[in-house]
């Protein structure tokens, strides 16, 4: 009986997330009358503000994930190794972003960073970009906090760290040739999830009045009919791409360690 209550409640969730999807991919097909196609597919494709929002949130997404694997991995690196006592503060600072709205974040740099406070980053389109960076690390840090977290978990970072350091190896040398490498898996877990988050995100975008790909998906949204549906499935296969690659390499880097 317990099994097949189980096998219910599977099935009920995998029709309640299918059935939406697979409706919307049809309804994205029959922007031609009577008949499936792609039409829909290829006018956003062709469309030059696809092109340019999408370019612009790719190169953010990458920048973002540069910038929180820079600041990750060296904090739990060392909070690991010096400062076990410190995880549980350092763990709620890194859930913050996951209370506090993006809304509320986005509108605490426009008035610390607006163009009449002491650092008008908000000025010129760097300063904000630089900006919207920031809070999309920020929104992203529970997620790479923890991937990084747990990679560190899997390897005895002490054992490492006094190895290398009696060998004569500083601490940029420890962190870029011997931490990193060990926990490149998890970190690009992190990036992965970072790049999903950064392709969807609306509201900060939007509210710094960047040409980001989550204003043009709204922007689309409130305009046309079958566009939106199609630009969604296109989202929505970017992001479980980014879901299957991140099982790719955690199930090839599992099988190197077996035959090593």
């Amino acid at each position: 009986m317990t099994k097949l209550w189980s096998w219910g409640a599977l099935l009920f969730g995998l029709v309640y997330f299918t059935l939406p999807l697979i409706g919307m991919t049809e309804f994205s097909l029959k922007m031609r009358r009577g008949e499936y196609s792609f039409d829909a597919y290829a006018k956003v494709l062709a469309d030059p503000k696809f092109q340019e929002t999408f370019s612009y949130s790719v190169l953010m997404a990458l920048v973002t994930i540069a910038f929180g694997a820079l600041l990750v991995v060296p904090t739990a690196f060392w909070v690991r190794l010096k400062m076990p006592w410190a995880r549980p503060y350092v763990e709620f600072i890194t859930l913050l972003p996951l209370v506090i709205p993006a809304i509320v974040i986005v509108f605490g740099y426009i008035r610390l960073y607006n163009t009449s406070s002491w650092l008008p980053l908000t000025g010129t389109a760097m300063g904000t970009n630089i900006l919207l960076m920031f809070g999309y690390a920020t929104l992203a840090l529970p997620y790479m906090y923890r991937a990084v977290d747990t990679g560190l978990r899997t390897i005895d970072v002490a054992t490492l760290t006094e190895a290398a350091q009696s060998l004569g190896a500083g601490w940029g040398t420890i962190l870029a040739r011997i931490i990193l490498p060990n926990v490149l898996v998890a970190v690009l877990s992190g990036a992965f999830l970072t790049f999903a988050i950064v392709i969807g995100e609306f509201t900060m975008a939007a509210l710094l009045n960047r040409p980001a790909f989550g204003p043009y998906m709204q922007l689309l949204g409130a305009n046309r009919a079958y566009e939106p549906a199609a630009l969604a499935v296109i989202a929505f296969g970017i992001t479980w791409a980014c879901m299957g690659l991140i099982q790719l390499i955690t199930r090839f880097s599992k099988h190197t360690r077996a035959q090593r």
